[in-house]
């Protein structure tokens, strides 16, 4: 599950956004997937803080959240100094986890940490062998989740080359770029440059705030939350400068597709396919 940040942390009461209030959104409903719902089991979800400057505080801000939905199974996997991503101890958890979930922060430096070590390498192989197991991410967190990530990307009024830098990230989901606070911090322009100048063949996912995919298989994505989702696929670009451009030319792209998906809509991303949800169109 990857969300674009500012998700809502409240288990009940007043609404704490305009749009959450107007669109009754159900409280929690974008955390609230990660809880375990078999009746008697004591998995536990194992909160990853590493790419905050403030782990402390973003660990405590989901314990209490987990807490108030009550949820008590939570629990936190630091890592005081580099040996520690290849702890004996924090893969056994891994074992016994029922989701890993990735606080926000900076990608690069929770991809910096973890790409190589038997942590990582221990969720991958639970991800890939359990099928009720989930990994999770919200801002930095989601977007370190695909092989590509946007390590940085200047927001500017044109599209340059030398604007986009690219990264390593863990692999989890195939052939996606995530971008996150996608609507509020006008992330559409470092979003297509990334697909059109790295992966046409990839597909661009642009999280808004409160706004999360929910991705079955690698290819069944769910829209949830009150923030929309941007798709954007570069498969049928058409002419374009972006082989030739020269350091400081703009970059331009004909036929970007972009799909707009809100809650209950869906996007599979093999077939890239938008299926619009049935209460859209009421």
């Amino acid at each position: 599950m990857i969300i674009g940040g500012h998700e809502d942390k409240i288990a009940e009461g007043d609404y704490d956004s305009p749009l959450r209030a107007a669109l009754r959104v159900p409280h929690f409903n974008i955390l609230g997937r990660l809880m375990d719902k078999v009746p008697y089991t004591h998995d536990v979800i194992e909160v990853i803080a590493a790419a905050s400057s403030i782990p402390q505080e973003m660990e405590e801000t989901y314990v209490a959240a987990y807490k108030n939905a009550g949820y008590d199974h939570v629990r936190i996997m630091s890592f005081d100094d580099a040996g520690a991503t290849n702890d004996p101890e924090l893969v056994r958890r891994i074992h016994y986890a029922h989701a890993v979930f990735f606080t926000g922060g900076d990608q690069r430096k929770l991809t910096t940490l973890l790409n190589g070590s038997d942590v990582l390498d221990a969720i991958k192989k639970k991800y890939y062998a359990d099928p009720h197991f989930m990994v999770a991410g919200t801002s930095a967190g989601a977007m370190s989740l695909p092989e590509i990530i946007i390590e940085r990307g200047m927001i500017e009024e044109a599209l340059l080359k030398s604007d986009l830098i690219v990264g390593k990230g863990f692999g989890l989901i195939d052939n996606v770029i995530v971008d996150t606070h996608f609507i509020k911090r006008g992330r559409f322009g470092r979003l297509a440059l990334a697909v059109a100048l790295n992966h046409p063949g990839h597909t661009g996912i642009g999280l808004g705030e409160d706004g999360a995919l929910l991705i079955s298989n690698g290819n069944e994505a769910e829209c949830i939350g009150s923030g929309m989702v941007v798709i954007i696929d570069g498969s049928d670009i058409g002419a374009t400068n972006i082989g030739q451009a020269n350091q400081g030319v703009p970059i331009a792209i004909e036929n970007l597709k972009v799909h707009l998906l809100t809650e209950g809509c869906k996007y599979l991303i093999r077939e890239k396919k938008f299926i619009l949800h049935s209460n859209s169109a009421s």
